[in-house]
């Protein structure tokens, strides 16, 4: 089994100090506190044997929580200060990039780490800042619905992905569309390049016409890895985004813990993938997202996770809908699922205990953590499968600085060995 480190990343402070520095977004100190905890933690995530560091991206965080707006940047510091780690944005909001500029960088990126780089891409749900930096698509945060405005960003993400692909795989392209032309303006090309004659015998065939009309766009560099960095995708729920990933050969990083629920859908990934020739074993192909607490006893754990992991989403990602993903079979007659009679679970059910009745917090002592961990992994061995990754959202700010250390250790010393 491979390991994930993921982290918002996240500005270091109390709620109080939270509240006295607003906005700690804009803290010069608190940001460089930040870096640094992020680049020790780095060292000792590659030191201790973790595949791979991810962070999100998101932007305009005033409020200090998920400070990541840059992460292809924050990879290229940290892969300087590392020796194996690699490195995955969870995830790159397609919708608010052009796709071409992403393919750039990212291959850039690819390059300078000597491909320590995995791909990772979303459709983003925060409207905040989504709607701002995706209004040249006319896009909006996903409401995850099945409506118009779920669709037209969907439909938007896919676009995207399939031109960064393009990009990579392609030694010249040429698209149009609804959203996005290859050259623009496509029907005519462009005009003016007076360099056609350099272009001509120096560049791509095809780039240019008999006329010097540039028809072709050729994207550089190629990307290191081939043909291109491997993908993820966070963080699941819906059985849509499972058979969409496993038709495009990307891993997806499952949120739903419920163990009977995580392992349909696996089976539903090990199937498409076979209808689309990869023949796997259960749970291969796939990564298990989840908190983990240890503590000397069990309550100190729980304690730890509740006022950290829980915290943050019974505050902050319950507004978006996460909670959906630690749903149990009980819930369906109360709640059901039905698109026409769809009832979210209400805040009464946003509780530690059900954090951890489905397997999504993994909180006690080094044996129990490591307990739930191997009945994880080990879930899909009667079907002759193993799970491939498993992914460990980390509390980077939102806890003590040494008790980040030590989690970090713990889990390098005790977990780690016993999977690898």
């Amino acid at each position: 089994m491979k390991f994930n480190l993921f982290m918002l990343p996240t500005i270091p402070a109390s709620f109080e100090e939270r509240e006295r520095l607003r906005p700690i977004g804009r803290n010069k100190e608190k940001y460089q506190e930040m870096l640094d905890e992020i680049r020790t933690l780095a060292v000792m995530a590659d030191e201790a044997g973790f595949d791979v560091l991810s962070t999100t991206e998101h932007h305009f965080h005033s409020e200090g929580f998920e400070c990541s707006v840059a992460p292809l940047l924050l990879y290229a510091d940290l892969a300087a200060r590392t020796k194996n780690i690699k490195f995955a944005p969870l995830a790159l909001v397609l919708p608010s990039w052009d796709p071409l500029r992403l393919a750039e960088e990212m291959a850039v990126l690819d390059h300078l780490t000597k491909g320590r780089l995995y791909s990772g891409f979303a459709r983003g749900y925060q409207d905040r800042w989504t709607n701002v930096l995706g209004q040249h698509y006319h896009v909006t945060g996903a409401p995850m619905d099945g409506s118009a405005v779920d669709n037209h960003n969907r439909a938007v993400f896919e676009e995207v992905h399939k031109i960064v692909k393009m990009a990579w795989t392609q030694e010249t392209i040429e698209y149009n569309s609804e959203y996005y032309s290859v050259p623009q303006p496509y029907k005519e090309g462009i005009t003016r390049w007076p360099a056609h004659e350099w272009t001509r015998k120096y560049g791509a065939p095809g780039e240019v016409d008999e006329n010097g009309v540039v028809r072709r766009i050729c994207v550089v560099p190629a990307p290191y890895q081939d043909p291109h960095p491997p993908s993820f995708q966070p963080f699941s729920v819906s059985e849509k985004t499972i058979i969409y990933t496993a038709a495009n050969e990307i891993t997806p990083w499952i949120l739903t813990s419920y163990p009977p629920d995580f392992v349909r859908l696996c089976e539903t990934y090990q199937k498409v993938a076979a209808e689309n020739g990869r023949q796997l074993g259960l749970g291969q192909g796939v990564g298990a997202f989840r908190s983990v607490h240890f503590g000397n006893t069990e309550q100190e754990a729980v304690d730890l996770m509740t006022r950290t992991n829980y915290e943050g989403f019974r505050i902050y990602f319950s507004g978006f809908g996460f909670w959906e993903a630690f749903r149990t079979p009980e819930d369906d007659a109360k709640y059901p699922r039905d698109p026409d009679n769809y009832v979210a679970l209400p805040p009464e059910e946003w509780t530690v205990d059900r954090f951890r009745k489905v397997k999504y917090g993994l909180a006690g002592t080094v044996d129990q953590v490591l307990r739930d961990i191997e009945d994880l992994a080990t879930i899909h061995q009667s079907q002759g499968g193993e799970l491939e990754w498993f992914g460990w959202f980390f509390d980077q700010g939102f806890m003590d600085f040494d008790e980040s250390r030590r989690q970090m250790e713990t889990f390098a010393e005790k977990i780690i060995p016993r999977f690898t």
